[in-house]
């Protein structure tokens, strides 16, 4: 059984109570707020794994929550929100949420989504430290077992899915990568208008990678193909 414990933060009481349920028959723990303040100070008292945040709530909202939340920890976000607009994801995104479920969802949908952001966090804070697990790209290492990247001796803090994309795209140097092929691989599962979602986190990686975003050293974009890391930077 899963010991893992997800914070479901929604003001809608039917909702939080709906997924407590399918989560708790997948066996994690639950920890429900109706808020972002009270999901913050949840956060501070209790391990949590996962978060799966609504955008729209009074008094701290999720765009307000997930900002505070990245300032200090780097656990994957899943965002709910009944809005549709692309311009809503792409704020959840560029606060940095790892995923986005429109409501109303499919909670058997939530759940895979849940489960496959855990594998990952939890694969990247179990993963040891080997030596062949490093990546050097000019001024930038890229940390496979410790999930650490460094660019002219500064740490860069990236979210477990900023960091997936750069491991893609650094172990496939010199290789044009779509944006297709990019969500599926990190996704892992089937691209479907996913070229938006894509290109806002190369955005951030960028933000937090290159002395130039406007002009990277590091992500190239090839224009109507997708992006690469070009070798022997």
């Amino acid at each position: 059984m899963n010991k893992e414990t997800i914070l479901v933060v929604d003001d809608e009481k039917e909702i939080r109570d709906l997924i407590t349920i399918y989560l708790k028959n997948e066996g994690y723990e639950v920890l429900q707020a109706s808020d972002g303040e009270e999901g913050l100070l949840l956060l501070k008292n209790h391990k949590v794994h996962l978060i799966v945040l609504d955008i729209m709530m009074p008094n701290v909202d999720g765009i307000q929550m997930c900002m505070k939340v990245r300032e200090i920890a780097e656990m994957p976000i899943i965002m709910l929100s009944a809005k549709t607009q692309d311009m809503d994801k792409i704020v959840g995104l560029t606060m940095g949420a790892d995923d986005y479920v429109t409501k109303p969802f499919n909670p058997l949908e939530l759940i895979a989504r849940i489960k496959s952001q855990l594998r990952r966090y939890l694969k990247m804070s179990s993963a040891e430290v080997v030596d062949d697990n490093e990546i050097e790209i000019g001024d930038m290492h890229i940390n496979i077992g410790t999930h650490e990247v460094v660019v002219a001796g500064q740490k860069v803090k990236l979210t477990p899915r900023e960091f997936s994309i750069l491991e893609l795209l650094a172990r496939n140097q010199g290789i044009v990568m779509s944006a297709q092929q990019i969500y599926e691989k990190v996704w892992q599962e089937e691209a479907f208008q996913s070229d938006n979602t894509v290109m806002v986190h190369i955005r951030k990686i960028r933000e937090r990678i290159e002395n130039n975003p406007r002009n990277p050293q590091y992500i190239k974009t090839v224009w109507g193909v997708g992006y690469k890391i070009e070798k022997d930077l």
